[in-house]
């Protein structure tokens, strides 16, 4: 080979090394779970991210690292995995609900963060709207807040004697103070008195339900919140234990025993967010990206569980449950 040729074969080949060093670079993606490591709910989601990943080509050990970090329903571990995973500087971080959401915007205001199953990112600060979220943050909304009207509804629908409804929430988040008031709304229209039961830790809670079922005709309504993710292997027993009848946000709430749950499809969320993860490592930026909303809602109905409270569920709502456990 003459001389002027290999140079020329070398030049060529050093101009496409960056390309491949490109598609070839190992890219970083963090993702905090409030949940603990052990929780197999959390588990099945994280999975699902990682699935919807692979649909855009992005393969653990081969074009991507994930760190994932736990927050075990603690706000104080919550923060330092946070804090943790801003200290990487991946290239994406994908926080789940208020309180990861939350903290993740505390340790960085410039690695893109995709946020799951927050109920109002406006309200809570994490972006400036839906349409246009304009910071380092996007993602999926949980629901619009008149969700939790049906709730109501949905208990008094299923649970006819009930005149007493505990709602309970986080008071410490924009989306606690936001469910609660949608459902004290809609209260009279149902000729049902609610009351607010503060979810803090376990102690409190069963102690709030204990007083709170000492008066007949009563039901609680579990609103969206990572404590009640935590706490709901109690809240579901507390409802057991006193024959009350549970509305829940959620199909695992149900799985583990509730009566009925009705809200967004939490796994689905994770998958869908696997496409924002896709576009931000291939160049676009979060503020760009609007928030969105669910797209699948579930109904589900624990025949057992209804049973044992001495419940008769109406034909008509079972004709429109999505799931129907026996």
């Amino acid at each position: 080979m003459k001389r002027r040729e290999f140079i020329a074969l070398l030049g060529g080949a050093a101009a496409g090394w960056p390309l491949a060093a490109r598609a070839q670079r190992l890219r970083r993606i963090g993702v905090l779970i409030v949940a603990a490591p052990d929780d197999a709910d959390a588990q099945t989601r994280l999975a699902a991210l990682r699935q919807g990943l692979q649909q855009f080509g992005w393969i653990e050990g081969r074009n991507l690292q994930i760190d994932a970090r736990w927050g075990a329903g603690d706000a104080a571990a919550t923060r330092r995995a946070a804090t943790e995973l801003a200290a990487l500087v991946p290239d994406v971080i994908v926080a789940s609900g208020s309180a990861g959401a939350a903290a993740v915007l505390q340790a960085t205001r410039t690695v893109p963060t995709v946020f799951v199953i927050v109920p109002d990112p406006v309200g809570s600060g994490f972006v400036e709207s839906l349409a246009q979220p304009g910071g380092n943050a996007t993602g999926f909304m949980m629901f619009e807040y008149s969700l939790s009207a049906k709730w109501l509804e949905l208990l008094k629908e299923i649970a006819p004697g009930v005149t007493r409804a505990g709602v309970l929430r986080d008071p410490t988040i924009t989306a606690g103070i936001g469910q609660f008031s949608v459902i004290q709304s809609v209260a009279p229209s149902v000729g049902v008195d609610v009351s607010a039961i503060n979810l803090r830790d376990g102690a409190e809670t069963e102690r709030a339900v204990t007083a709170f079922a000492r008066k007949p005709n009563g039901g609680l309504i579990l609103t969206a919140s990572g404590l009640a993710a935590i706490h709901r292997d109690l809240v579901v027993s507390l409802a057991a234990r006193y024959k009350l009848p549970a509305v829940y946000i959620s199909r695992f709430f149900v799985a583990g025993g509730g009566l009925v749950s009705y809200g967004p499809d939490f796994v689905d969320q994770y998958r869908r967010a696997a496409e924002y993860v896709d576009r931000i490592l291939k160049g676009e930026k979060a503020a760009d990206l609007p928030v969105q909303a669910p797209t699948k809602y579930e109904l589900v109905i624990n025949l057992k569980t209804a049973k044992t409270l001495g419940l008769e569920v109406p034909p008509s709502l079972l004709a429109r449950a999505d799931e129907v456990i026996e």
